[in-house]
């Protein structure tokens, strides 16, 4: 059976490197005790303390209904609280969320580190930048 066509599907192609990262990324936030899109998550909210939830589901290219069960978890932990504003729902990092800060950095710069070991830091800049450039296209249609 032709298999080849499997090496030159898009579809395939991407997701056999998504797995390939998020098994690195979760690999590097695992002491931090939080998924790398948590900590993505926190980092972000911490940056803008009071964000709009919208905002930040579009800021990580999730949906509205994912992104609050994502904070509904990250509450639980007491690392971010909501706060409503009159139709709109802001999030703030709380005392305990701060104090992750510098691990969830420290975990993105690793991850970012062992990528750029493997790949080049050439090589995964371009890769990324392609990425961003084909997911607008992709996006308008």
């Amino acid at each position: 059976m032709d298999e080849s066509f499997l090496h030159n599907c898009l579809f395939f192609t991407t997701n056999r490197l998504s797995r390939a990262i998020t098994k690195m990324a979760e690999e590097q936030f695992a002491p931090t005790g939080l998924t790398p899109m948590y900590g993505y998550l926190i980092r972000l909210v911490i940056g803008n303390p009071g964000i709009a939830q919208k905002e930040l589901a579009e800021k990580l290219y999730i949906t509205a209904s994912t992104l609050t069960r994502f904070i509904d978890k990250l509450e639980g932990k007491q690392l971010v609280e909501r706060k409503v504003q009159g139709k709109t729902v802001l999030v703030y990092p709380t005392e305990k969320g701060k104090q992750l800060e510098g691990a969830i950095r420290g975990a993105s710069a690793n991850f970012k580190k062992q990528y750029e070991a493997l790949i080049g830091s050439e090589e995964a800049a371009q890769l990324s930048a392609l990425q961003e450039r084909i997911s607008e296209k992709l996006e308008k249609q």
